[in-house]
């Protein structure tokens, strides 16, 4: 009875930390796509001694749990440490918020245990099938939260090479069959290795035949800030202010790239709130020469409502403006029905105007500059909008991000391979510029080039290459969304069904 719970309860746990892990290590923000499947390889021994949905469904949500709180405990410091809500009701609603999530993956697992084909060589298709639909559930329904999904533990790798046809969410689907099917490959048939050997293969002879799908659009010199601001003065008066204000303003009065950017809220003040002078002075230093600017700061009014948005300003264009799409629940707007839960908290601008899917690039130099503003690069989908229109597709990606509010934590570099993985898919270069870090220079296949110290105050210099011409994944998700791989999914939950009835 013991060996009996230990298996149900313990193994889900431990493999759910590693899976956990697997998105980047709290030693080294290395992401490990192998222990990714060696993880779910554990999940799956379970779920294939299972003898009921139910178990199936128990082991799952249990390893969801674990490797959600495992990637996104730091929620909690958001919440408790610079929120001011009350520690226990921190945890809780990060338990609330894994478990909730998890039930998805549970979901999933039951399904596999009561339609999985007999054929060793078919159950993973359907498992691989089924943990795609948790995958795409969680990360777009009610707003979405994809944070710490599969495939981000595969930013390096032999999976790696399918970002740019199949994106994040065909990785996480490829790592869930081969999860399935590498425990047996010995027992397996020959066509079961030779689908294995192509898999891991292919990839090395994509590279190999110099598989880039875009072309370079020549080279802009940046200066990437990072004031290191800490969260807990941000917004105060006599403090973070005045700091903020005086030491960007030095910083974009005194940078000579062609390029200068301020991340997100770098200035923590409306226009109309500023000092007298500061942003007219602003806007004279970049109105002549060649240099432009993109700095983070909130558009609007309290009374007819703001944004959190990037304002470009350049030599012989009118203020170009980016408004952030994609708002985190309870901090940027309040879901219906939570404001008693938000009033609990102590959250300056909590509650922003959205902006568009596929707002207009900023052109400058010869490139089309798309920003985005803390964890939009999360959502593929919604980048991939601005791909509709080749000629006007972005060249160079900006993220402008305050990751300060989780503190020193792991969630900084679980950021960086969500932006690595966004570089994949598009084979586009992301320059980040943050408050407290990852400040950094990505190019488009996905490789730090450049980074700043994490909560240091500087400068990052460099250059970055923009990139034309697009991926088969940027082609697809620009027209369709993520459609093909909901399609996919449920075409290989339909044909289980049938062939189990049949």
């Amino acid at each position: 009875m013991l060996k009996r719970l230990g298996g149900t309860w313990a193994l889900p746990l431990l493999a759910g930390l590693l899976h956990a892990l697997s998105i980047a290590d709290p030693w080294t923000g290395q992401a490990h796509g192998s222990l990714q499947i060696v993880a779910l390889a554990i999940l799956v021994a379970g779920l294939e001694r299972s003898t009921s949905a139910r178990q199936s469904a128990l082991q799952a949500w249990l390893f969801a749990c674990a490797w959600l709180c495992g990637s996104f405990w730091w929620l909690y410091i958001s919440m408790h440490t610079y929120g001011g809500l009350p520690a226990v009701l921190a945890v809780l609603a990060v338990l609330a918020l894994a478990g909730g999530l998890a039930l998805y993956y549970a979901a999933a697992c039951a399904l596999q245990q009561r339609y999985a084909p007999r054929s060793p060589a078919a159950r993973p298709l359907l498992f691989a099938a089924l943990w795609l639909l948790a995958e795409l559930a969680r990360g777009l329904w009610f707003t979405g939260f994809g944070w710490g999904g599969s495939g981000y533990a595969h930013v390096e790798g032999p999976l790696a090479a399918y970002a740019p046809w199949l994106g994040v969410y065909g990785i996480s689907a490829l790592a869930a069959w081969l999860a399935m099917t590498l425990p047996q490959i010995r027992a397996g048939s020959h066509w079961q290795r030779l689908a294995v050997l192509a898999v891991l293969v292919l990839p090395s002879m994509l590279q190999m035949g110099g598989g880039e799908l875009t072309r370079s659009t020549g080279r802009l010199s940046v200066a990437l800030l990072q004031g290191n601001i800490p969260q807990d003065e941000k917004f105060q008066p006599g403090s973070g202010i005045p700091t903020a204000l005086r030491w960007y303003g030095e910083q974009l009065q005194q940078e000579h790239a062609a390029l200068v950017v301020a991340p997100e809220t770098a200035l923590p003040l409306l226009p109309q709130q500023l000092p007298e002078g500061y942003w007219e002075t602003l806007r004279q230093r970049y109105a002549g020469g060649q240099q432009a600017a993109l700095i983070g700061l909130p558009l609007g009014s309290y009374r007819e409502g703001y944004s959190n948005s990037a304002v470009g300003l350049a030599p012989g264009q009118a203020p170009w403006r980016y408004d952030k799409h994609h708002l985190v629940p309870f901090g940027e707007f309040v879901p219906t029905g939570f404001k008693w839960f938000t009033a609990m908290m102590n959250i300056p601008l909590g509650d922003f105007k959205r902006g568009d899917v596929g707002q207009p690039t900023f052109d400058w130099q010869g490139q089309r500059l798309a920003p985005n503003i803390c964890y939009e690069d999360l959502f593929g989908e919604e980048l991939g909008a601005r791909f509709r229109d080749p000629a006007q597709a972005p060249t160079v990606f900006v993220n402008l991000s305050n990751i300060a509010w989780f503190g020193n934590t792991v969630a900084i570099d679980q950021h960086l391979q969500i932006t690595r993985m966004r570089a994949l898919e598009f084979e586009r270069p992301f320059v980040r510029a943050t408050n407290t870090g990852a400040t950094a220079i990505i190019d488009h296949r996905g490789q730090v080039i450049a980074e700043l110290p994490r909560h240091t105050r500087g400068v990052l210099r460099g250059e970055v290459e923009g990139r034309a011409g697009l991926t088969l994944y940027a082609r697809w998700v620009a027209y369709a969304g993520l459609w093909p791989l909901w399609l996919a999914g449920l075409a290989g939950l339909i044909w289980a069904v049938w062939r189990k009835r049949a």
